[in-house]
């Protein structure tokens, strides 16, 4: 029986500011809506899925190169390949809301999804490769009152995908790796990070962008939790 749920935070429970993103192109003489940059941002994650993570298994979420290369990848989906202007956006991105960043604006199924977990009597937790931060961010946004804890890799000293931060969330939840499930955005990472602590994993996939997965998808957050407490 399935007696906690673990989330990842960053594009699961919180957002990018994809409003900002948006302005600060049109700075830069390139228009887009901020509708038109989280659809760009779900091919970006897959493709960097493919060309970081599945490539180098272990290789951080939070470092630089990796941040880089994730605003380029954003950038090429919008086509903007102006090298002057994705230089710009990664220099500008670096110094956005320090040191919180980019992932500033809570997911508007959060709180129903975190919500229903309470509700059914489940165990919530967030497990999150982040800076120090993901706590505030959370607590900002209004849903860490749902959360039974929070691990964010600076603070444990371990990050997604090695398998130690997970049996650390199952330690804090006081539950077996069958009982809980994680859901998370990115399948090399958290998927395979999940699985090799024993847990299942969901992956998000809102445009189904990531083809045929060895693993149960859904479109959201909340669509998740609703798929999790169907199988319970």
């Amino acid at each position: 029986m399935i007696r906690a749920v673990f989330f990842d935070a960053g594009n699961t429970l919180v957002r990018m500011n994809y409003a900002a993103i948006a302005a600060e192109l049109a700075r830069h003489g390139v228009r887009a809506t901020s509708e038109e940059v989280h659809r760009a941002e779900w091919q970006a994650r897959v493709r960097l899925d493919a060309e970081v993570f599945a490539r180098a298994p272990g290789a951080s979420t939070e470092n630089r190169a990796t941040a880089a290369h994730y605003v380029r990848l954003i950038l090429e989906a919008l086509g903007v390949t102006d090298r002057a202007v994705v230089e710009a956006m990664a220099e500008w991105r670096r110094s956005y809301n320090a040191p919180a960043g980019l992932f500033n604006v809570a997911d508007p199924l959060a709180e129903p999804a975190l919500k229903l977990v309470r509700d059914r009597g489940l165990t919530a937790g967030v497990v999150s490769n982040s800076n120090g931060t993901i706590r505030a961010i959370l607590q900002t946004l209004g849903l860490l009152p749902y959360l039974a804890f929070v691990l964010d890799s600076t603070e444990v000293g371990v990050e997604k995908p090695h398998p130690r931060i997970f049996q650390l969330a199952v330690e804090q939840a006081r539950v077996t790796p069958r009982e809980a499930v994680y859901v998370g955005d990115l399948y090399s990472v958290d998927v395979r990070g999940a699985r090799a602590a024993g847990l299942d994993a969901i992956l998000l996939d809102p445009a189904g962008l990531w083809g045929e997965r060895d693993c149960p998808r859904a479109p959201d957050v909340l669509a998740a939790v609703r798929l999790i407490l169907a199988e319970r």
